[in-house]
């Protein structure tokens, strides 16, 4: 309950309010859906997870490797728990709590080209190559399912990859998701299912006051048909109302007012605007290192070198836009914090 804390010094409130954290001692089984599945980020991951379920070993030069999950936070960081007279104590991150171990995620997903993860792995080429050899014959079966391909929010050069798409107006296209969901969770038996956007970098949405501005609006607009609505949005939407947790990977506002209140009112999680995995993470950390030394950074290049066609859908100024802000904010706060 609220505890209302009056200071005589000062004329104002300051109010405190205590939090209750509950999880569940059961793991579930859970499912991961992927939307872009084939890109670089859906291939690499997947085949991360076959390579450490299958305990895979391969050649790189005169050297063997072995899988692992080394970068991982909740699977390689430790956390600090305490401490002796002798020294600090640390524990496993994954120890924490009860979580689902990597190893046993059920992946799935979809994407605009019908490309199975096996090509889509030699493709995106981020795995050395005696790996990419043990991975295809596991990978090649894999196939994703038709996604929504919307021109006018992605670049126009995508047009040629878009051969497995869904068909039909937004609200189909929005049940038709909430139907793989379903029948993915019922196929694999799982107790829960989690979707994550990592297709490509979108337009920002406009946020129209009746159009995505409240829940019910947005889900109006979806009946309708109307054009501000976006892909990302529209599986953001399918996953809230299936129950599932959506995890956004890309800068876009896949969030827009009414999406977000519909998760409310549902009791969904939602999470993300960008992934934060690569440079983002470097910069940040260097920018940090530089503004704590008293030097303020006035300008920041960066090249697209591992993006492969992530690289080729920003080179459209609208969904560049929409990157370029994402990668601005990691920065900016820190330069002015220290001007």
């Amino acid at each position: 309950a609220p505890h209302l804390l009056f200071s005589p010094n000062y004329s104002n409130l300051t109010v405190q309010i205590e939090y209750k954290f509950r999880t569940k001692r059961k793991v579930g089984k859970t499912g991961m859906l992927l939307v872009g599945w084939g890109g670089n980020n859906g291939s690499t991951v997947t085949g991360s997870i076959i390579a450490n379920r299958l305990n895979l070993k391969w050649m790189k030069r005169s050297r063997e490797y072995s899988a692992n999950y080394l970068g991982s936070l909740t699977q390689a960081s430790t956390v600090r728990i305490g401490a002796t007279p002798e020294k600090d104590l640390y524990i496993p991150f994954r120890s924490l709590l009860p979580m689902v171990e990597p190893n046993d995620l059920v992946v799935g997903g979809w994407d605009i080209s019908s490309m199975n993860l096996g090509e889509a792995l030699k493709r995106a080429d981020v795995f050395d190559h005696d790996l990419q050899e043990k991975l295809i014959p596991h990978m090649s079966k894999l196939v994703p399912m038709p996604s929504i391909y919307d021109p006018d929010f992605i670049a126009a050069n995508q047009e040629s990859r878009a051969d497995n798409v869904l068909q039909g107006s937004k609200q189909e296209c929005l049940e038709q998701i909430r139907m793989n969901i379903r029948d993915f969770k019922k196929l694999h038996d799982l107790d829960s299912v989690v979707v994550l956007w990592t297709a490509n970098t979108e337009r920002f949405s406009d946020v129209i006051p009746g159009v995505n501005s409240s829940d019910d609006a947005l889900l109006k607009s979806i009946r309708e048909n109307h054009p501000e609505v976006s892909p990302s949005t529209i599986f953001a939407v399918a996953s809230i109302l299936e129950g599932s947790t959506f995890i956004n990977g890309s800068p876009q506002n896949t969030f827009v007012p009414g999406c977000i209140q519909l998760a409310k009112r549902r009791g969904v999680h939602i999470a993300g605007d960008d992934f934060k995995s690569g440079q983002t993470k470097l910069k940040s950390v260097l920018v940090d290192f530089l503004v704590s030394s008293g030097i303020k950074p006035v300008a920041i290049t960066s090249y697209n070198h591992l993006g492969n066609n992530d690289g080729k859908n920003l080179s459209a100024p609208k969904q560049f836009r929409s990157k370029e802000i994402s990668k601005s904010n990691v920065v900016d706060d820190m330069v002015e914090s220290n001007r």
